[in-house]
């Protein structure tokens, strides 16, 4: 069992990549492994209901995620609530394994600002970028039904240019995870460089 230093660790990636799973596989042994107590905060579970609800009163589509009207007033209020959530949780003592694509906030490099984070040294922040092959995540996108990709789907060429795919040695910061066919020896190598 680790010492009593809290934790922060994200899971990032585009939709597909299979974050939410990932997380949820790994977070009985992060558990386990720390002395402190740990939450995961999922962003679509935080706030999916609400934006479908909000979107379809303002545009009679409550799936859309991908108009400027989401992606300009929907959006960023949705993180801000997710991080605020994680800073009450960690002020109380419990970790957080948070789940987001949190794409523009990886690429500006805002999961290493702390004060923007809102933390302090006390606390332990790892990002983790799951990522897979775009075949291999369109093909998980349409298999898995969410009406909130049917805008990605029929606008494919629009949605991939909007990807951003970090490289290690232009995110040092990051562990990146290929989720395109891990094994469960790259799932322990990934939870070894998490509580390292």
């Amino acid at each position: 069992m680790l010492g009593s230093m809290l934790r922060f660790i994200f899971f990032c990636g585009h939709a597909g990549a299979g974050k939410t799973t990932l997380a949820k596989r790994l977070f009985p042994r992060l558990a386990a492994a720390c002395a402190a107590p740990l939450c995961l905060l999922d962003k679509d579970t935080l706030y999916g209901q609400y934006s479908s609800a909000v979107m379809g009163a303002l545009t009679g589509d409550p799936n859309d995620r991908d108009s400027p009207l989401y992606l300009q007033h929907l959006r960023d209020p949705e993180y801000r609530g997710l991080l605020a959530t994680a800073r009450e949780n960690l002020a109380l003592g419990v970790g957080v394994v948070a789940v987001g694509p949190l794409s523009r906030e990886v690429r500006a490099r805002r999961l290493l600002d702390r004060r923007w984070l809102g933390v302090g040294p006390d606390v332990t922040v790892r990002i983790v970028w799951v990522h897979l092959a775009e075949q291999e995540a369109r093909r998980r996108i349409a298999a898995r039904g969410n009406p909130n990709d049917a805008w990605k789907l029929a606008h494919w060429d629009d949605y991939r240019t909007r990807l951003f795919e970090p490289q290690a040695a232009d995110y040092p910061e990051l562990l990146l995870f290929d989720n395109t066919a891990s094994s469960a020896q790259d799932e322990q190598r990934l939870l070894d460089a998490l509580l390292a």
